[in-house]
């Protein structure tokens, strides 16, 4: 018997059961006239072949579904990722579910043909590219997957919305130099992660093209929480030779960074400036406000659900991945040096 979704047919499920079309037609429609033992021997055929009723296939769901978007947690960077994912849904009459935890407790082909089953016509991640087995499950499905700021580069089965980073790391550091600052550090994200190299790349650039050299040191690239900014900046700050200026690629991190700076009693920014990666709301809720660099994350959101919408409905998408452009955001967290 056929597995795709939506190629199994009322026939199909009859002939393996021993009853009519007919009577398996009951058991889809919910009618009352089939006895007990019949319909849940039909039941459990039907689920287990993956049938999905012509209401819910996709080449017969209407323009405006359902649309899951998976977030890792919810912070308030997330948070403006899923305004501007739901404010265009809400635009284009698309309702955007939103699951977190981001695990959705499955990865085979029968949890993504019951993820069209419930009408959901596209996936949005945010960072997090899908395993493998999930992408492939999910292209069985024919459910398009749309990446929103990955951490790594993803699938070629994926498409991905993201900013210029690599952009936005040489805005920064080019304007701390423009300061007067030499002793500038960079404080990242993983190692390993694409994102963190393309704004560490910038800095590197704009520090090179300055004929700055940069000590080993001064480069720390943890992750992009709070406890890793925290962490890593007191060990730039107590180094005999500390920077004088910190580019953190991520906002937690440049929250971490300020107060390693005034747990040791340092002022933001007349003993320290800082440039931060993001601008959400928080980078105005500090003192003194975030210097940083602005991601247009609700546009970001905005671009991955009409990305989504588009390759659900079959339409040719030009890129495989889409950048924003990034903008420095000056504010208070930045000050000329005064010393080399």
């Amino acid at each position: 018997m056929p597995s795709n979704p939506g190629r199994t047919t009322l026939a199909a499920v009859a002939a393996v059961a021993g009853v009519s079309v007919a009577t398996v037609s009951k058991v889809v429609n919910g009618r009352p006239d089939v006895a007990p033992g019949t319909r849940s021997m039909v039941q459990s055929l039907l689920q287990k072949q993956g049938y999905v009723p012509p209401s819910l296939r996709r080449d017969r769901a209407p323009r405006t579904g359902t649309v899951e978007m998976w977030v890792p947690d919810l912070s308030a960077y997330s948070g403006e990722v899923i305004r501007g994912t739901v404010e265009a849904g809400a635009e284009l009459g698309v309702a955007v579910v939103v699951t977190y935890p981001m695990d959705t407790g499955g990865e085979g082909v029968s949890w993504a043909r019951g993820l069209v089953a419930t009408g959901r016509r596209a996936i949005i991640t945010l960072t997090y590219v899908p395993t493998s087995t999930r992408l492939v499950a999910l292209s069985k499905a024919r459910l398009p997957v749309v990446v929103i700021d990955p951490l790594n580069l993803p699938d070629t089965l994926v498409t991905s919305v993201g900013s210029t980073n690599f952009a936005g790391g040489l805005a920064a550091t080019q304007h701390l130099l423009g300061l007067g600052h030499r002793r500038i550090a960079y404080l990242g994200g993983p190692a390993t992660s694409t994102t963190n190299q393309a704004r560490m790349h910038g800095y590197r650039a704009a520090m090179e093209a300055a004929g700055v050299s940069v000590p080993t040191e001064y480069v720390r690239t943890p992750g992009f929480c709070y406890p890793d900014g925290m962490r890593e900046a007191a060990a730039l700050l107590d180094m005999s030779l500390a920077p004088t200026a910190i580019f953190a690629a991520s906002e937690e991190n440049a929250m971490g960074a300020i107060q390693a700076a005034r747990a040791r009693g340092l002022r933001i920014p007349e003993d320290l400036s800082v440039v931060g990666f993001d601008d959400t709301e928080i980078s105005t809720m500090t003192s003194p406000q975030l210097t940083t660099v602005r991601q247009p994350l609700r546009e970001m959101g905005a671009v991955a659900l009409r990305t989504a919408l588009r390759r659900a409905a079959g339409e040719k998408i030009e890129s495989s991945h889409i950048e924003l452009a990034t903008e420095l955001v000056v504010r208070g967290s930045t000050l000329a040096a005064y010393w080399p």
